[in-house]
């Protein structure tokens, strides 16, 4: 079989934090929501599909959470479990935006290939420039469940970028007869680093 080369993302950035006193949770038959009466959530320069959020404020919910599906710009579920909780009016509720994980690939055990021989490249943004250098690290993920949840993900051994602030490109081999593989980017300092990736590239 050929090679195959997949982009696993595109340039990304930091959304800034969101904070409200309506932001409410709900858990009904195992869909887990987010959402809140006026304060927008997603869309433009907000919270996207598979981005984490790292929530605090609550006294049930702070945690992270990864974005499922986005119902409407109020609005958006979750992969993980979270409690009702109903907000009070008074007590501001703060999403943060601390990464995201990418889109599944299919990894070399998907076509039944016997080397499970892989090659990741990172890239990101590291001009010596503290408003907008990369401050985090990026790794990736593998399943070798047919349909994953996100319990079904593990982190892949010699696989993680840890930003240097200077290093820009980064590549890794990796091998494995995964099912699937995805790319996790978990960022620090967000205020005052808020670039994240230009790009992450799998090739297998």
């Amino acid at each position: 079989m050929a090679q195959t080369s997949t982009t696993l993302s595109g340039a990304k950035s930091h959304v800034e934090n969101i904070s409200g006193s309506d932001i409410s949770f709900t858990s009904t038959s195992g869909t887990y929501t987010i959402s809140s009466t006026s304060t927008v959530l997603t869309g433009a320069g907000k919270l996207a599909v598979r981005d984490l959020v790292t929530v605090t404020g609550t006294t049930n919910n702070n945690s992270t959470f990864t974005v499922k599906a986005v119902v409407s710009t109020t609005e958006f579920t979750v992969e993980e479990v979270v409690t009702t909780e109903t907000a009070d009016g008074s007590t501001s509720t703060t999403l943060d935006h601390t990464g995201f994980v990418t889109d599944k690939a299919k990894g070399d055990g998907y076509y039944s290939q016997p080397d499970g021989v892989h090659t990741v490249a990172y890239a990101v943004v590291n001009l010596g420039d503290s408003t907008d250098d990369f401050n985090g690290t990026i790794k990736m993920q593998g399943s070798l469940a047919t349909t994953p949840t996100e319990d079904d993900w593990f982190d892949i051994s010699g696989t993680t970028m840890t930003s240097d602030q200077s290093t820009t490109n980064v590549s890794y081999n990796f091998t494995g007869n995964y099912v699937w593989v995805r790319a996790k980017t978990e960022t620090t300092n967000l205020t005052s680093n808020p670039s994240m990736v230009t790009s992450i590239l799998l090739n297998n």
